[in-house]
């Protein structure tokens, strides 16, 4: 509850410092802004579960550790935005207001236990981010996705609301309890809860970018700024497997039998989809676009088998796909300014990586990591990410669906492989890019922790 309040409050005082002739200020505003609500939102971390607000948010070490990945996930990315405050024609109070406010949503999807709330975060944190894709008003491209995004996301939003319409007319209640307790006293629910559930989960799957409801996203992905692009891949994503975690197993577990099957098919759909067609991209931030599609994949093959591994696996595996995203987009922003001035389409191409590791050996080292860890490879997050997501399916016996997301990762590995090919082994016009140090510290610590979490993943998989 705290985390609501004071990025509310205080997204409001960043706000008005946009009234000053000077930028300067904004960014280290913004950033102390999210170092305080980050320290928040562990301080009760020890206690036991509470509800707020008239018990329509709960709170536990799984809700603070999701928020704590959002939070720490934005404080990343605001850090990358320097260039807000150097571009003439930016609006950075209206910007990182915007991506404050986007995180009261995130943070009540993560936390909600009445699906009112779960609407208003849902709500919160679309509207913020359909403005964010379109802000870059000069770019047909940004106008272009951000009314794609909106468009659809009205309609996923309506099937999602009319889902939960549904819920509340089979069970009497929007509370997550309550549900549940329905569930487990009827041994035949209604036909207008089945509903209801599968309305209500579409609509989640769309924000996550699951198939066959992803359609929008590569081109959102690719036409919004880049920067903004990080924010949907990480942030968006993370809250959206959040909510849908809690909605399954804290009140639809008792009719597993109904809907695993469902979720089964869209996981295995959203693995091909994603990967497959990510080897033909041959824009980098298009071929990211698919790659967030494949690891909703695999978020979602944890979440079909539901076992104890379940929530720690799904915790992990967020941390680790975030800050390997984060990095790789980090070095895409530096390499597309020093060489597409005239041209961002050619600008965030395979080949604008050509000849990085001779010039800039530090972005080629922090993007081949990224790539690594993406791919899931050894000594990295990411392999321990897949590996904990995969044992979760098999302690429930999904096999087959094992063996297709392995295979997938296979998949992964060539077109990952592909930016790191590009930075070593192709020549290039690249020269050397100046990197500011803030800038510079933020991609080595990205870096750092991908290695780290590599090397020690139970530190963080036992904390929650």
């Amino acid at each position: 509850m705290l985390p609501i309040v004071l990025l509310s409050i205080l997204g409001l005082v960043v706000l008005f410092l946009g009234f000053q002739k000077s930028k300067n200020l904004l960014l280290p505003a913004t950033l102390l802004v999210l170092a305080i609500v980050l320290v928040a939102n562990f301080l009760h971390w020890n206690d036991m579960p509470s509800l707020y607000f008239k018990n329509m948010l709960f709170e536990n070490k799984f809700t603070m550790a999701f928020s704590g990945i959002v939070i720490f996930s934005a404080f990343l990315i605001v850090a990358l935005t320097r260039g807000f405050v150097d571009d003439e024609s930016a609006q950075p109070a209206e910007y990182y207001t915007l991506m404050l406010f986007s995180l009261v949503g995130a943070v009540m999807m993560i936390g909600f236990e009445n699906l009112i709330m779960l609407f208003v975060g849902v709500e919160i944190l679309s509207v913020s981010m359909f403005i964010l894709t379109g802000s870059d008003k000069k770019n047909l491209r940004s106008n272009e996705a951000a009314l794609k995004y909106f468009l659809m996301g009205a309609f996923a939003t309506g099937i999602m609301l009319f889902g939960m319409a549904l819920l509340y007319g089979a069970t009497g209640s929007f509370n997550l309890t309550a549900i549940k307790g329905y569930v487990l006293v009827n041994n035949a629910p209604s036909a207008m809860l089945y509903v209801g559930l599968l309305m209500l989960l579409i609509g989640m799957l769309f924000k996550v970018s699951a198939a066959p409801f992803h359609f929008w996203t590569p081109d959102v992905y690719d036409g919004a700024p880049t920067i903004f692009t990080t924010y949907m891949s990480t942030i968006v994503k993370t809250a959206g497997f959040a909510a849908i975690y809690r909605l399954l197993s804290g009140s639809f577990s008792g009719i597993y039998s109904f809907w695993w099957m469902t979720l089964a098919v869209i996981t295995v759909l959203t693995l091909l989809a994603g990967n497959i067609t990510a080897v033909y991209q041959t824009s980098f931030k298009r071929m990211m676009a698919y790659s967030s599609i494949s690891h909703a994949g695999y978020l979602l093959l944890s979440l079909t088998a539901l076992t104890n591994q379940s929530q720690s696996a799904i915790v992990f595996y967020s941390l680790a796909y975030s800050i390997a995203t984060i990095s790789a987009f980090g070095v895409l922003m530096l390499v597309a300014k020093e060489t597409g001035v005239h041209s961002y389409e050619n600008a965030e191409r395979f080949e604008a990586f050509n000849g990085l590791g001779k010039k800039n050996p530090l972005l080629a080292f922090v993007l081949t990591v990224s790539m690594l860890s993406l791919a899931g490879i050894p000594l990295t997050a990411g392999f321990w990410g897949k590996f904990f997501v995969f044992s979760s399916a098999a302690d429930r016996g999904l096999t087959w669906m094992l063996v297709i997301a392995i295979l997938m990762s296979t998949v992964g590995i060539y077109y990952y492989f592909k930016a790191i090919i590009a930075s070593y082994m192709r020549e290039g016009e690249l020269s050397t890019i100046k990197v500011s140090p803030f800038y510079r510290l933020i991609l080595i610590a990205t870096t750092i922790i991908t290695l780290v979490f590599g090397l020690m993943p139970d530190f963080l998989k036992g904390l929650v």
